[in-house]
């Protein structure tokens, strides 16, 4: 039992809420395998202009996707100076666009396009400028068009200390949302 000082994110072992927990009868994910062909090539398919994962973006996280295992997603990246809020510390919005990114990379690994719809995360250390933060995602579950996504950011390693949980929706759309004119 926890004490009722603790914080409500040190409580729960996961970031889902009610919200982002899958219903009991949702899907298992399965994995597309050109989705994981297009992943391995994401720059010449989405461009190398993503805030995320661009790597000729001059002020973005330029996050490095290193592997996948099923619908689990793997990432680094540096936090770099100008990603700094507080002095020293990363800033939480950028914590958390790195989350957003590595969840979408999971929901990308299903298949199809996908939108983040719902974005919980939880700020469970601070992250200070320099850190090298390891990213995991993975899809706990596909109710009709919503993927169900869970996952971490870690310092130190794959097994460091966890500074960041997220939970989150993503909404299958079709190619269409991407390419017509607004």
């Amino acid at each position: 039992m926890t004490s009722p000082s603790e914080p409500r994110a040190a409580r729960r072992s996961s970031a889902a809420s009610p919200l982002t927990t899958p219903p009991s009868d949702a899907a298992v994910p399965v994995v597309d395998a050109s989705a994981v062909r297009d992943m391995e090539d994401v720059g010449e398919v989405l461009g190398n202009a993503c805030f995320g994962c661009g790597p000729d973006v001059p002020h973005g996280l330029r996050i490095r996707r290193t592997g996948h295992d099923g619908s689990t997603a793997y990432a680094e990246f540096t936090v770099q100076p100008e990603h700094q809020g507080a002095p020293g510390l990363a800033h939480g919005g950028i914590l958390a666009s790195a989350m957003d990114e590595i969840l979408g990379t999971s929901a990308w690994l299903l298949g199809g396009r996908y939108v983040t719809g719902r974005l919980e995360t939880d700020y469970l250390a601070p992250v200070p400028v320099g850190s090298v933060v390891h990213l995991t995602a993975r899809c706990t579950g596909v109710d009709g068009r919503k993927a169900y996504i869970e996952g971490e950011a870690r310092l130190g390693g794959p097994d460091g200390p966890i500074a960041v949980r997220a939970a989150s929706i993503f909404i299958k759309v079709p190619l269409e949302h991407f390419t017509k004119e607004r």
